[in-house]
């Protein structure tokens, strides 16, 4: 039970269940449309109409591979890709393999499974789902239905006969619902697999600018598309016009061909146009399928124009086909706080890497600096003074000898600098003893009255450990340098995967969060993916607090 209310709060869940009953319409559209195509080439195969013709299965092909590649993508979670179009200096081999290489014959799997595995499964699931939604409002439209509703060797046609569906109804739709899931999942591999065209410019980044010369090959494409389909209708219609001049028979070849350049206008008109997909929430998967749901309507449409504008049936198809966009269009909903959130986490991690790449660059010119001017100055006048000494040693010892000391001093110096240095980048107490010890020693080095708790059970990850370290030893020396503070409070512990760290000092606060010292620390601490927040009011205290992911 556990198990199946979580998959039911799982947003996953109705995503897959999208994407499995769009197997009837697109499904459907798919098998029509490669059959005729198919068709058509192989009755051209004696005469040179075959070669377009064959190009025009291939731009159809990629066109449909590309709607259901952003589909897949949106509500499988998967890297699905349409065959990629060939380069504009590309050879005619290269080309050739382009158009009719692996990817084209992965692609035509792909869609030919959405009709034989894809539609029966989702007329089943559909079935049901519907099936369970009547049980549940049985009390309300079986007494209504003359006679009762025939349920094989059973005619409910009271109220009360009625409402022993209902739990029928309760019981079966939630398992119809969460079946989607798993189902779902097994169509992963499945597009993975076969919509793996080569790497092309991502399509869910509507921001993205847009490739020229990959935007010129796509409309390269939509005009050869165009081109063949007008020359393959112009050819039939002459037939037509010196054969018979009867029914205008090419009629039945002119539509499906211009619901596939529909088709293949809506996909380049998405990808050359951002802006457009924002419109769908930033979805081009629901931008997509809202597009060819409209061109298919308007085939169904045109069909019944041309045969006998009677009973408008094509009201069921526009019924259906609007309510798989409004059920996609849920589905968007549901994913947008998620796809918001990960945005916002992704332009986190950017900006903090870029911090980090800067906070190592002054950290590097820091110890370059502190190296020049400290150390290094030591050890060139500790060699003077040695040189010096030699030189004294024999005419005048004791002048030689305050020399030696002098330099025995400075080389005492250099190494104290040395080690201060080493500490200030990797504390080597840090790394044998651990955070507690280390922050101990930092803590007997300060005149102020340190308050040191640690709780961490398990060390956790170098980079964290050092992370840690380095936010209580400037926030330690902020609270002795600026604050005028008598006792800081150190506290660190490990909760779940996460190390909380929090310095409290009592000093006069009014610390600037935008300071360099806490715009690097605040660097170093998104980098790792965490978080930092420094509270500072005028007249203290001061605090920082710091989360550091740990797993």
């Amino acid at each position: 039970m556990t198990a199946l209310i979580r998959t039911m709060a799982d947003p996953v869940t109705y995503r897959r269940l999208v994407y499995l009953l769009l197997g009837i319409p697109l499904g459907t559209l798919w098998f029509t449309a490669l059959v005729t195509g198919w068709s058509v080439t192989v009755g051209l195969v004696v005469t040179p109409l075959v070669i377009p013709m064959l190009l025009v299965v291939a731009f159809m092909t990629r066109a449909f591979a590309a709607a259901e590649a952003a589909i897949a993508r949106s509500l499988l979670g998967v890297d699905a890709r349409a065959p990629a179009l060939p380069a504009p200096s590309a050879g005619w081999r290269a080309r050739l393999r382009a158009w009719f290489g692996p990817d084209f014959w992965r692609a035509q799997a792909y869609l030919w499974l959405r009709w034989f595995v894809g539609f029966p499964v989702a007329v089943v699931l559909l079935s049901v789902l519907v099936a369970a939604l009547g049980a549940i409002v049985a009390p309300l439209w079986i007494p209504f239905v003359h006679g009762g509703y025939q349920l094989g060797f059973w005619r409910p046609h009271t109220f009360l006969q009625a409402l022993a569906l209902v739990p029928f109804g309760v019981i079966v739709l939630p398992l119809a619902v969460a079946a989607a899931n798993p189902i779902g999942g097994a169509f992963q591999p499945l597009a993975t697999g076969l919509l793996r065209g080569q790497a092309m410019a991502p399509l869910a980044a509507p921001s993205a600018a847009v490739d020229p010369g990959r935007a010129v090959a796509r409309r390269r494409s939509l005009t050869v598309h165009a081109f063949v389909d007008s020359a393959l209708v112009m050819l039939l219609v002459a037939i037509w016009a010196v054969t018979s001049l009867g029914y205008f028979w090419p009629i039945w070849v002119a539509m499906p061909l211009a619901t596939v350049l529909g088709i293949h206008a809506w996909v380049v008109e998405l990808a050359e146009r951002p802006e457009l997909v924002r419109r769908f929430r930033g979805s081009r998967g629901l931008a997509s399928s809202t597009g060819i749901a409209a061109i298919v309507w308007l085939f169904t449409f045109a069909i019944w124009w041309v045969t006998m504008p009677g009973y408008f049936w094509p009201v069921w198809t526009l019924l259906g086909l609007g309510t798989f966009v409004a059920a996609y269009a849920g589905t968007v909903l549901l994913a947008a706080p998620r796809n918001a959130e990960m945005a916002q986490r992704i332009e986190t991690l950017q900006s903090s890497r870029a911090g980090a790449v800067d906070l190592q660059d002054s950290e590097l010119r820091r110890i370059e600096r502190d190296l020049h001017d400290g150390a290094q100055a030591r050890l060139v006048a500790l060699g003077m003074s040695i040189g010096m000494a030699e030189q004294k040693l024999a005419e005048d010892p004791e002048r030689a000898g305050e020399l030696l000391a002098e330099a025995r001093a400075g080389a005492e110096q250099a190494l104290r600098e040395l080690r201060d240095l080493a500490r200030g980048i990797h504390p080597p107490v840090l790394t044998d003893r651990g955070l507690e010890a280390a922050l101990q020693a930092l803590a007997n080095a300060t005149p102020l009255h340190v308050s040191l708790s640690v709780d961490v059970p398990q060390r956790p990850p170098a980079t964290v450990e050092s992370a840690a370290y380095f936010v209580a030893a400037e926030a330690l020396a902020n609270a002795a340098k600026h604050a005028r503070a008598d006792w800081v409070d150190i506290r660190i512990a490990r909760v779940g995967h996460r190390l909380e760290v929090e310095i409290r000092d009592d000093g006069v606060g009014g610390a600037d969060p935008t300071g360099s010292g806490l715009v690097g620390l605040r660097r170093r601490v998104e980098a790792l993916d965490g978080t930092m927040t420094v509270s500072s009011p005028t007249g203290g205290p001061t605090t920082v607090y710091a989360e550091l992911p740990c797993a």
